[in-house]
């Protein structure tokens, strides 16, 4: 009886391993929708960084509900004024908009970008030129988004707006205003915060948006009259605390 026994469980399991070598291949789940292609994702080069490159402004990957009102770009070394920046879009068409400068400290590369560049992704290349006469170039990109703008709260058509600076975050940390507005950010805590521009410990990106260290109480206003997105961080907490702000 256990020799019958024997032979059917071999039986089945032979029966088994026939059904599983010609079953249909199933589905990898791990695979990509196609229906969910690239055409809604944002792609980007790789970027390339020159000699003595420190970083970027807006950083490279970034995507952005507002174009730039510049692009800036540091370095730990001196700058010569033939240095350059070039901001095109896909299609090589320029966005950039008046002249390259060097700033007063010789160590941050600057130029203006259009307030009306269209969205989608840019690609800015840059020569960075030492007093030597060498020049090194280099390359990153970032992309305009303005359905982003969904996040901010509407804050236009107010004369002034206050943040708070509150439990180690910007109260509210996106905001959208219409130039002219006067912004307060006021210290609610007892953490001694600061409200300062991208990049990280540069600076650079917008420098009148840098304020003293701002103990319980202390208020920064400022005044934003030109239009585009405007970075920015607490330093003294630069990876948690951040906010943005539009300007239209």
């Amino acid at each position: 009886m256990k020799k019958y026994g024997y032979l059917l469980i071999i039986g089945l399991v032979v029966v088994a391993g026939i059904f599983v070598i010609n079953a249909p291949p199933q589905e990898d789940k791990t695979a990509l929708d196609p229906k969910q292609s690239s055409d809604t994702e944002t792609t980007f080069a790789r970027p390339k960084k020159s000699a003595h490159y420190e970083s970027n402004t807006p950083a490279h990957e970034s995507i952005l509900a507002a174009p730039p009102i510049n692009i800036v770009i540091d370095f730990n070394f001196d700058l010569a004024s033939n240095s350059s920046i070039s901001i095109v879009d896909t299609n090589d068409i320029e966005y950039g908009s008046g002249d390259t400068s060097v700033d007063r400290n010789k160590l941050a590369l600057r130029r203006s970008m259009s307030h009306d560049s269209p969205d989608g992704v840019y690609t800015v290349n840059y020569n960075a030129c030492w007093p030597d006469a060498s020049c090194h170039d280099g390359s990153f990109q970032f992309a305009i988004n303005r359905s982003l703008d969904e996040d901010y709260l509407d804050l236009r058509n107010r004369s002034a707006v206050e943040i708070k600076l509150s439990d180690i975050a910007f109260k509210p940390a996106r905001v959208k205003v219409s130039a002219g507005t006067r912004i307060t950010w006021l210290n609610d805590e007892e953490v001694t915060h600061y409200v300062n521009t991208d990049a990280h410990p540069s600076h650079t990106y917008y420098p009148a948006q840098n304020s003293n260290a701002l103990a319980k109480g202390e208020e920064f206003p400022l005044v934003f009259d030109k239009a585009g997105i405007y970075p920015y961080h607490c330093s003294a907490h630069a990876s948690d605390m951040i906010g943005s702000i539009i300007v239209e």
